[in-house]
């Protein structure tokens, strides 16, 4: 029995769904890292994200008028959006971010598209969530990749400016991570359209958790196609076929809705009992019966790589602003709790992982800018940024404490907070993402040799054995390669290269380099011991998978701090970029550490130890001094903290701007309040029982002038109003400052 027919009882077969999950997407920088040989060159020849005039003009016409429309307390004490708001955004083509010119869109870049999102993302997860389902898998991509051009001219136009409103049923009751197993079919027969006899569909659906569903006017739906009557002259079993059919059509059900965690975007279900559709129905027409699933997989880079991701930077940048200004104004035993250690260990960790947020934004969408589609990449971004997005938010939650958790206008992190789940759940839940996706597509994506091999032990055609023979070579030399590298990397460190012209980014590319080595060491070992089993090894290939991921991230930093941070600026950017890069690269050293923990063969993790030099952690660890350092410089009102809060639009009267108000009065009175604390230190005023008393001693004594007097009352007043929450009386009337001021007095 040959090596070949043996493997082949042992290893699974590629599924028609894997396959073509497979080969819908690209390969790009993870392909190297995987491989042991991050290609910086390829990362620093990328083209530069940047916003054109159009799209610039766009976020600061109707991107901001919007922002300025949005009253986030309103539309969550309402059942619907406000019709002001739904109007403006389909009057001003907000659903036609993606859609080309020639059909009336705005065809903006992945880069702008993630940015315009992000900003909304900031003011109302409900507002950017309707935004963003339009602009991502749905109807409009799926018609401009796939659709026939007679659906293009007669669906694009309308969809461009808001005349319709398109939903996409994916997710049943039955199958929601398995969305290849969905229950949902069409059956191949004749039916009557239009007074006519055609050949068409007869479908049959329930689905859930569909976005814009109960306001849209035409359903995209993905259900199986069988064909028992051999009507189309082949398979019974015909595959996913994705169609697109109108409201209005007999038989279709829109309407009830969901409440997701009370965000009040529109989701809900549509159904559907053998309703029948003609062919032309199907997206690209008959030819696409069962290409459905290729098509959604190719298609889900927008929202993968775009939307969600757009939803957790948003949050890092409302954190990031929120609590930085905050902890500067507000004032515990004397001090500003923002130089309390504690509040500046959970700052530091804000800040840096908002840096890492907008470095892998920037990155991801510019190889979607590219014209590639790659879906590593895509789901990496989608995990670990949803995932940052929750702990730079709940650090923001900790900080600000009681300020918080009160509801209302005042809050800038509450919708947030509570939206975040939603971005994790959606496009593949990040258990999902994180444990089958990011190293079970990756091993087969970037293997030079895996899936051919693969496919080969499975081949019955006549010089499969040898193809195979050939295959294994390349494979066994590939991965003896693999090992000589980690190994002289990590008996010899200064091996490992670097490129970059600056000597503080050297010391990390070297570590990127020297952990992708050990990761293509572990990948080939995994392989060669578990098999076919790796598929079921979700706590082995996860950490695997985790590796590569913040090999990405740590490459994004370094581009990040190369490219967007100018020379003037390197000083003020340098924590946030220490901290997020050592961040990084702590945990992909942790990630290996726990999987040659756990690694099931002993004799295999003593010598992938021996042979990656793998016996103790490196030193490259955040410590005590960056964290005090980068806690203190995100407090600062800096151009560089400004670049990584520029999501943050502060609207006059809302929470963002009173914080702002607050915050910038205090950085201007920082001298005279040193001269008041100086005198009371001394003894030479009294300390009043509220600030307002203290500073009308110091004025007394002449501690202060008048001018400083009257700035140090304006502050004071903005001070008072920043660290107040929102009040209601009892039947929940949301009061005004002063209202609840004469409540308090009477």
């Amino acid at each position: 029995m040959s090596l070949r027919t043996s493997l082949k009882k042992v290893l699974p077969s590629i599924s028609v769904t894997e396959q073509e999950a497979l080969d819908a997407g690209d390969v790009w920088l993870e392909g190297s890292i995987y491989q042991g040989k991050p290609d910086f060159d390829a990362l620093r020849a990328v083209p530069e994200a940047k916003l054109s005039d159009e799209e610039q003009a766009f976020l600061d016409g109707p991107v901001a008028q919007l922002l300025d429309m949005i009253d986030e307390t309103e539309i969550q004490s309402s059942n619907h959006l406000p019709d002001n708001i739904l109007e403006f955004i389909k009057s001003n083509r907000f659903f036609s971010l993606i859609i080309p010119k020639q059909y009336g869109g705005l065809e903006f870049s992945p880069y702008a598209n993630s940015t315009i999102v992000a900003t909304i993302a900031t003011k109302s997860t409900a507002v950017a969530v309707t935004v963003m389902v339009p602009n991502s898998l749905g109807p409009g991509e799926l018609l401009m990749h796939y659709g026939t051009e007679e659906q293009r001219q007669h669906y694009l136009p309308k969809l461009a400016i808001g005349q319709d409103i398109p939903c996409f049923a994916l997710t049943s009751p039955e199958a929601g991570s398995d969305a290849g197993g969905i229950p949902d079919q069409g059956i191949v027969t004749m039916g009557e359209y239009q007074g006519k006899q055609v050949l068409g569909l007869e479908l049959t659906w329930d689905k859930r958790y569909i976005t814009l569903a109960p306001i849209a006017t035409v359903l995209g739906l993905a259900v199986k196609v069988k064909d028992p009557q051999g009507l189309l002259g082949g398979e019974e079993d015909l595959g996913i076929t994705c169609a697109l059919i109108p409201k209005d059509h007999p038989g279709v059900e829109l309407g009830n809705r969901h409440n997701p965690m009370g965000i009040k975007f529109y989701n809900g279900t549509t159904r559907g009992q053998s309703v029948f559709v003609p062919m032309e129905f199907i997206i690209g027409g008959q030819k696409n019966i069962g290409r459905g699933w290729q098509m959604l997989v190719s298609c889900l880079g927008a929202g993968r790589g775009i939307s969600l991701p757009a939803l957790g930077c948003s949050t890092a940048h409302v954190a990031l602003k929120s609590a930085s200004e905050y902890a500067a104004v507000r004032e515990q035993f004397g001090l500003s709790i923002g130089l309390f250690e504690g509040i500046q260990e959970k700052l530091a960790d804000i800040a840096g992982k908002t840096y890492l947020q907008e470095a892998m934004r920037v990155l991801t969408t510019e190889g979607l800018g590219l014209g590639l589609k790659p879906s590593v990449v895509t789901a990496i971004a989608k995990y670990h940024m949803t995932e940052l997005g929750r702990d730079v938010l709940n650090s923001a939650m900790d900080i600000q404490a009681g300020k918080a958790i009160q509801c209302g206008p005042q809050n800038t992190l509450a919708q947030g907070y509570l939206g975040q789940p939603v971005a994790i759940t959606v496009e593949g839940a990040n258990i999902l993402t994180r444990n089958l996706m990011i190293f079970g597509q990756g091993v087969m994506r970037c293997h030079p040799h895996l899936q051919s091999m693969v496919e080969s032990i499975h081949s019955n055609e006549k010089n499969a054995d040898a193809t195979f023979r050939g295959l294994l070579t390349k494979t066994i030399g590939y991965s003896v390669g693999n090992s000589l590298s980690a190994f002289t990397k990590g008996l010899l460190p200064f091996t490992a290269g670097a490129k970059s012209k600056l000597s503080e980014v050297r010391q990390y590319e070297k570590a990127v380099n020297k952990l992708s080595a050990k990761l293509a060491v572990y990948a080939d070992f995994s392989l060669l011991v578990l098999g076919g089993k790796l598929k079921q090894a979700e706590l082995l290939s996860a950490r695997l998978g985790d590796v590569m991921s913040y090999l990405y991230a740590a490459m994004a930093s370094i581009r990040y701090y190369e490219q967007k941070v100018s020379a003037e600026d390197r000083a003020q950017a340098a924590p946030y970029f220490h901290y997020a890069t050592r961040w990084a690269i702590a945990q992909a050293e942790n990630a290996i550490s726990d999987f040659l923990a756990n690694f099931p063969s002993g004799a295999t993790r003593k010598f992938m130890r021996l042979i990656t030099v793998t016996y103790s952690e490196s030193s490259m660890r955040i410590n005590d001094d960056l964290v005090r350092e980068l806690a203190h410089q995100c407090q600062l009102n800096t151009k560089f903290k400004k670049q990584l809060t520029h999501l943050v639009h502060a609207s006059n009267g809302d929470g963002h701007d009173i914080n702002q108000q607050a915050y910038l009065a205090k950085l201007e009175c920082l001298d005279m309040l040193a001269k008041i604390k100086k005198s009371l230190r001394k003894k030479e005023i009294k300390a009043g029982v509220r600030f307002a008393e203290t500073l009308d001693n110091a004025l007394v004594a002449n501690v202060i002038t008048a001018d400083e007097y009257k700035m140090l009352v304006d502050y004071n007043v903005k001070r008072e109003l920043a660290i107040r929450v929102d009040e209601f009386d009892f039947d929940m009337n949301l009061l005004k400052p002063e209202q609840a001021k004469l409540k308090q007095v009477s």
